[in-house]
Protein backbone atom coordinates (compact mmCIF):
# COMPACT_ATOMS: atom_id res chain seq x y z
CA UNK A 1 0.00 0.00 0.00
CA UNK A 2 1.06 3.06 -1.27
CA UNK A 3 -0.70 6.29 0.76
CA UNK A 4 0.49 9.76 0.54
CA UNK A 5 -0.95 12.43 3.58
CA UNK A 6 -4.87 11.68 3.30
CA UNK A 7 -4.21 8.31 2.09
CA UNK A 8 -1.68 8.56 5.47
CA UNK A 9 -4.64 9.91 7.71
CA UNK A 10 -7.18 7.42 6.33
CA UNK A 11 -4.68 4.59 7.39
CA UNK A 12 -4.30 6.16 10.56
CA UNK A 13 -6.63 4.85 13.81
CA UNK A 14 -8.48 8.31 13.83
CA UNK A 15 -8.84 11.51 12.37
CA UNK A 16 -9.89 14.33 14.93
CA UNK A 17 -11.88 10.94 17.32
CA UNK A 18 -13.31 10.07 13.71
CA UNK A 19 -12.72 6.17 13.30
CA UNK A 20 -10.13 5.19 10.24
CA UNK A 21 -8.83 2.53 9.39
CA UNK A 22 -6.52 1.54 12.14
CA UNK A 23 -3.49 0.34 9.81
CA UNK A 24 -1.65 2.58 11.45
CA UNK A 25 -0.96 2.81 15.26
CA UNK A 26 -1.40 6.88 15.31
CA UNK A 27 -3.75 9.45 15.37
CA UNK A 28 -4.35 12.63 13.18
CA UNK A 29 -6.20 15.59 13.93
CA UNK A 30 -6.64 19.25 11.83
CA UNK A 31 -4.68 22.23 12.73
CA UNK A 32 -5.45 25.75 11.45
CA UNK A 33 -1.49 25.60 10.60
CA UNK A 34 -0.39 24.86 6.94
CA UNK A 35 2.29 22.68 6.47
CA UNK A 36 3.37 23.39 3.05
CA UNK A 37 6.61 23.07 1.26
CA UNK A 38 9.39 21.15 -1.33
CA UNK A 39 11.37 18.51 0.74
CA UNK A 40 14.45 16.80 -0.17
CA UNK A 41 14.39 12.99 1.40
CA UNK A 42 16.32 9.91 2.18
CA UNK A 43 14.25 6.53 2.72
CA UNK A 44 15.45 5.43 6.01
CA UNK A 45 14.90 1.76 5.48
CA UNK A 46 13.27 -0.63 2.44
CA UNK A 47 10.19 -0.01 1.49
CA UNK A 48 7.30 -0.57 -1.00
CA UNK A 49 8.59 2.02 -2.97
CA UNK A 50 12.13 2.31 -2.42
CA UNK A 51 15.14 0.90 -1.31
CA UNK A 52 17.33 2.26 1.98
CA UNK A 53 19.00 5.43 0.93
CA UNK A 54 17.17 6.44 -1.88
CA UNK A 55 17.11 9.85 -2.35
CA UNK A 56 13.55 12.11 -3.42
CA UNK A 57 12.29 15.11 -3.67
CA UNK A 58 8.47 15.74 -3.16
CA UNK A 59 6.06 18.45 -1.00
CA UNK A 60 3.89 18.65 1.56
CA UNK A 61 1.16 20.22 1.99
CA UNK A 62 -1.39 19.84 4.59
CA UNK A 63 -3.25 21.06 7.76
CA UNK A 64 -2.55 18.44 9.83
CA UNK A 65 -0.64 16.20 12.30
CA UNK A 66 -0.34 12.75 13.38
CA UNK A 67 0.88 11.78 16.11
CA UNK A 68 3.39 10.02 16.18
CA UNK A 69 4.89 11.62 13.60
CA UNK A 70 6.57 8.29 12.52
CA UNK A 71 6.66 4.59 13.11
CA UNK A 72 9.28 2.39 14.67
CA UNK A 73 10.35 2.31 10.41
CA UNK A 74 10.28 5.66 9.19
CA UNK A 75 9.29 6.19 5.63
CA UNK A 76 11.56 9.12 5.38
CA UNK A 77 14.61 11.14 6.93
CA UNK A 78 13.96 14.95 5.68
CA UNK A 79 16.51 17.80 6.17
CA UNK A 80 14.36 20.90 5.87
CA UNK A 81 13.00 22.94 7.14
CA UNK A 82 14.52 20.75 10.06
CA UNK A 83 15.88 17.34 10.11
CA UNK A 84 13.89 14.89 11.29
CA UNK A 85 12.55 11.41 10.42
CA UNK A 86 8.59 11.13 9.19
CA UNK A 87 6.04 8.37 8.12
CA UNK A 88 5.66 4.61 8.56
CA UNK A 89 6.66 1.83 7.00
CA UNK A 90 5.40 -1.59 7.75
CA UNK A 91 5.27 -4.70 5.81
CA UNK A 92 3.75 -4.01 2.30
CA UNK A 93 2.89 -0.59 4.24
CA UNK A 94 4.52 2.56 3.06
CA UNK A 95 2.64 5.68 4.33
CA UNK A 96 4.00 9.62 4.49
CA UNK A 97 3.15 13.25 4.19
CA UNK A 98 5.75 13.11 1.32
CA UNK A 99 3.74 13.70 -2.05
CA UNK A 100 6.33 12.48 -4.84
CA UNK A 101 6.18 11.98 -7.92
CA UNK A 102 7.54 9.33 -10.74
CA UNK A 103 10.40 11.52 -11.83
CA UNK A 104 11.80 12.30 -8.96
CA UNK A 105 11.49 8.29 -7.73
CA UNK A 106 12.23 5.92 -10.72
CA UNK A 107 11.66 2.58 -10.36
CA UNK A 108 9.09 3.08 -7.53
CA UNK A 109 6.18 2.05 -9.69
CA UNK A 110 7.81 -1.12 -10.74
CA UNK A 111 9.05 -1.65 -6.95
CA UNK A 112 5.72 -1.06 -5.61
CA UNK A 113 4.12 -3.99 -8.19
CA UNK A 114 6.84 -6.34 -7.48
CA UNK A 115 6.38 -5.81 -3.90
CA UNK A 116 2.41 -6.29 -4.01
CA UNK A 117 2.84 -9.67 -6.63
CA UNK A 118 5.16 -10.96 -4.07
CA UNK A 119 2.71 -10.16 -1.11
CA UNK A 120 0.22 -12.32 -3.56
Amino acid sequence: MWAECAGLLYLARALDGAPMCGVLDARARMTERLTLGYREAVAVGDSAIAAAGTRTRGHEFHRTVIEPGAGPDPAWGLRQPRARVEGFVRGTVHASYLHTHPAGLPGAAARFVARAAEAG
